[in-house]
């Protein structure tokens, strides 16, 4: 299978039905993707699909062949960089576990909506789950990134 991530070619030799998680951690060795739930409920395991946030440990390896698939070391841009800025400011993570999908839901948000309210940032990181509740400080993070775009 020929995979794009991160805008580089991969092949893999693996079975189509792998988790496309599996094939970025243990194939690829790219470790900043993380297994949280494996049922697509905490959203640790976000990566992008031609910009779509997507839970890698649901998704077949094969959904992700022909389409841009971004990772957390692969994410760049203004926005990305506003969200990292933010997120670095605010000291948004605790733990951390989680935010490698918090940031890419985020980024994900603020590509699509520049100026989110509470609710947009509601719905779009409902997904996301933080077992330390850093959700006011990922809330804030979002919307000081939001700021840095304006």
């Amino acid at each position: 299978m020929k995979l794009t991530i991160n805008g580089e070619e991969r092949t893999l030799d693996i079975d189509p039905e792998m988790p496309l998680l599996w094939a970025i951690r243990d194939e690829l060795g790219m470790t900043g993707t993380k297994f949280g739930c494996g049922a697509a409920q905490c959203g640790a395991c976000t990566v992008h699909l031609d910009g779509v946030p997507t839970r890698s440990c649901v998704t077949p390896v094969s959904a992700a062949e022909g389409v841009a698939v971004t990772t957390i070391e692969g994410v760049a841009g203004p926005v990305a960089e506003a969200v990292q800025a933010a997120w670095t400011e605010l000291d948004v993570p605790q733990c951390g576990y989680c935010q490698s999908g918090q940031v890419m839901s985020a980024v994900a948000l603020l590509t699509e909506n520049k100026k989110p309210t509470d609710e947009d940032i509601d719905a779009a990181m409902s997904g996301n789950l933080c077992r330390c509740a850093t959700y006011q400080r990922i809330r804030a993070g979002i919307k000081s990134a939001a700021t840095k775009l304006a």
